[in-house]
């Protein structure tokens, strides 16, 4: 005799699982779509349209007759100046993130590492204090510090410490002064978190073994920091290749970097094109520094 079939009241209530695999699988796509719509509105868009606006002969908008061509990368290519150019941007940003990582670790590390509330708290402030303030604030406040008739030159000459001005302004270690105090605060921030999760066990381990406190950071703290001083690294350099304002307000008519460039291209010669074709290249070339340094750094902290 069969045993009847189980009413719609007695049927057991179904699984978790299989209650989740019942509903809409379009509801993960939905949560996503207003981040990719962000992500193609200020990311994709502009550069697919700079990257388009680099292999055109004109702007499609207001010309007619216009074609693509590669002549913007072979001007670029066939003038040396514009090689000095580069060499210059990419000088500037390496010299402007080992200073924000020489100065910013230590205040990370003990931003990290401090026990008393207080103390924390003013560190952080004054961190963040400066990240308050407008960019051109911070650059026009180093002016007059670093100005021939500035502070600190008007002060050494009243010592009779010297007898004319340093050229402190209107060179490269001006630029990279500025560019050091702004993005001092990104380095920090980023080495401050990984630095904070680090167990200090294992230092105190070390300690315990016969290594002294230096050693026992450069054998523990520092390489378990790598992955910090990697992001903090990238993310100075990238801002500091890219910056406009306090390359032009300390380094005068004197210094030229691409950003430089590229506005002196779009708004004096109207050759948006050749500016695109400046983008691009200075983007290529960051991507492919930024590549081989994380790779650098990743075999080192493999071979440890």
């Amino acid at each position: 005799m069969t045993k009847p079939a189980p009413s719609i009241a007695q049927a057991e209530p179904l699984p978790a699982s299989a209650a989740i695999s019942l509903a809409p699988r379009n509801t993960l796509g939905l949560l996503i779509l207003p981040c990719g719509l962000l992500f193609v509105l200020f990311f994709v868009l502009p550069i697919g349209l700079m990257a388009l606006m680099s292999v055109l002969t004109g702007n499609p908008v207001v010309e007619e007759d216009v074609a693509f061509t590669v002549e913007h990368y072979a001007r670029f290519a066939g003038d040396w100046y514009n090689w000095e150019v580069l060499w210059a941007t990419l000088r500037i940003g390496f010299w402007t993130t080992a200073a924000a990582l020489l100065i910013g670790y230590p205040i990370a590390h003990l931003l990290a590492r401090v026990h008393s509330r207080a103390m924390h708290a003013i560190l952080l402030i004054a961190v963040l204090t400066p990240m308050l303030t407008g960019i051109v604030v911070r650059t026009f406040a180093w002016m007059t510090l670093l100005a021939d008739n500035g502070v600190i030159n008007q002060t050494l000459m009243w010592l009779g410490w010297i007898e004319s001005p340093l050229p402190l302004m209107y060179n490269e270690f001006g630029v990279i002064v500025g560019l050091t105090h702004i993005f001092v605060p990104y380095m920090v921030l980023t080495l401050t978190g990984v630095i904070g999760r680090i167990d200090t066990g294992l230092e105190n381990a070390a300690v315990s073994l016969g290594a002294t406190d230096f050693r026992a950071f450069l054998e523990v703290t520092l390489p378990l920091s790598l992955p910090g001083i990697v992001a903090g690294s990238l993310l100075v350099f990238s801002l500091a290749i890219s910056s406009y304002v306090t390359p032009i307000l300390m380094g005068g008519f004197q210094i030229t970097t691409l950003p430089v460039m590229i506005y002196q291209q779009v708004s004096s010669s109207f050759n948006v094109s050749y500016a695109a074709a400046l983008g691009m290249i200075l983007l290529a070339i960051s991507l492919v520094l930024v590549t081989a340094y994380t790779r650098a750094l990743k075999s080192v902290t493999r071979k440890r």
